[in-house]
């Protein structure tokens, strides 16, 4: 009866890790296919904690804040105040924004800045107001604007964080949404270090009017969008308060995402219990221990790898293509780049090799037989004959103040 109880509870929380990992998808908008390999696995209940259920503590170590960045303060600002506010050692932002630019920056809390950086290089979406310094007409204005969707050549602006070098940028799309003869109202979805207030200088240039950036917004930044709920720091504040004060965590966790969600746009893939602790130790992940994957993974990808309670165990670069996996039997699928989970969390199934002792070179082979031959060698008699030998004493020395050849005394007769 225990067993049947234990089994049933072990595919209900499988069930309930792979419906987490899909609404992952589903956040940040990324449709794909799933393809099963191992369609019986299951998880047990007695490892790990799934995202869902992980203590408050926890919960705030591993998690990302979609804060939405008031004008003002830098940045780093920010997070500094994030920082101070929960007693953390680390945090860090998914994307600097400059000080009176507002909107989306996720800011990653404790173990969860492992993962930052997967969001700081993802597109980015804005909405600009572009002043321009003279009227022109609509249609000149929209021709202009077109011209800088695709690749464009940019040179960061003078007050900026990186060199000033020529560099190429790819602009996914951009749309003019207002134009009232001043003021044009454009939503533009960009390349990572694509820098608004020189794209709107640079359409002053070509208009021969001269323009700049009057207002900026982020609305997306990687996987979090502004339409899915931003937090503000009075809200974090408030909802920090409550839960130490009153012990109520509903609005902390509604505010704080567990850290699966700053990798929810990547492809994923699902592997066994007994693969994730030693993917915890570094290995790369072998084909045998994939249950489940994303169609459509190349060579060189980027892939996200859960356990089958919804935890996210390690980032790593695909070696195989999701055909490949699903027709190999054996084999490396995936590199691992970065590892999230700590190791023993779940049990050890994998055991070390015995290392052999590093194999020496001839010729130390060589000079220790030598040495080992003089050792098995017998002495022979050093002296011939009887000779007298001197009294000595407690150090050594000879007795009656006597001192030995060669050492500036002369012996005594």
């Amino acid at each position: 009866m225990a067993e049947e109880k234990t089994g049933q509870e072990a595919l209900e929380l499988t069930r309930q890790g792979i419906e987490f990992i899909e609404g992952l998808d589903r956040f940040a908008g990324l449709e794909r296919r799933w393809l099963v390999r191992l369609p019986d696995e299951v998880t047990d209940p007695s490892y790990g904690t799934p995202p869902w259920r992980r203590p408050t503590e926890q919960h705030i170590r591993l998690g990302v804040i979609p804060l939405d960045k008031p004008p003002g303060p830098t940045s780093h600002e920010v997070v500094a105040w994030v920082k101070r506010m929960f007693g953390l050692s680390k945090a860090g932002h998914g994307g600097t924004l400059d000080p009176k630019v507002t909107g989306v920056l996720p800011v990653a809390l404790e173990e969860a800045t492992k993962v930052i950086s997967l969001v700081v290089h993802t597109g980015k979406e804005y909405m600009c107001v572009m002043q321009l310094h003279s009227p022109v007409p609509e249609p000149e204005l929209r021709k202009v604007v077109s011209m800088f969707t695709g690749e464009i050549y940019q040179r960061p602006p003078l007050r900026s964080s990186v060199k000033r070098s020529l560099r190429t940028r790819r602009i996914h799309e951009i749309e003019l949404l207002e134009y009232n003869g001043r003021y044009a109202l454009m939503r533009v979805y960009c390349e990572a270090g694509t820098y608004m207030r020189k794209l709107c200088h640079d359409m002053g240039l070509i208009l021969g009017v001269g323009a700049h950036m009057r207002e900026l917004r982020r609305t997306k930044s990687g996987p979090f969008h502004e339409r899915r709920g931003l937090v503000r720091l009075q809200e974090l504040s408030e909802a920090l308060y409550r839960w130490k004060t009153e012990g109520k965590d509903d609005l902390l966790r509604r505010y704080v995402l567990p850290v699966e969600y700053a990798v929810a746009h990547l492809p994923k893939i699902v592997i066994r219990d007994t693969a994730v602790d030693a993917i915890a130790h570094g290995a790369n992940l072998a084909v045998p221990g994939i249950v489940r994957l994303h169609d459509g993974i190349e060579r060189g990808d980027l892939v996200a790898i859960f356990t089958l309670k919804g935890e996210l165990v390690a980032i790593g670069v695909a070696q195989m293509t999701s055909k490949e996996i699903m027709e190999a039997r054996r084999g490396i699928a995936v590199k691992i780049r970065r590892v999230v989970m700590k190791p023993g969390v779940y049990p050890r199934a994998w055991s070390k090799k015995k290392e052999k002792p590093p194999q020496k070179p001839a010729e130390e082979k060589e000079e220790e037989e030598k040495r080992e031959r003089r050792r098995e060698k017998p002495r022979t008699a050093g002296r011939t004959g009887r000779q007298r030998s001197r009294p000595r004493g407690r150090r050594g020395r000879p007795r009656g103040g006597e001192k030995r050849r060669g050492q500036g005394g002369r012996r005594r007769r």
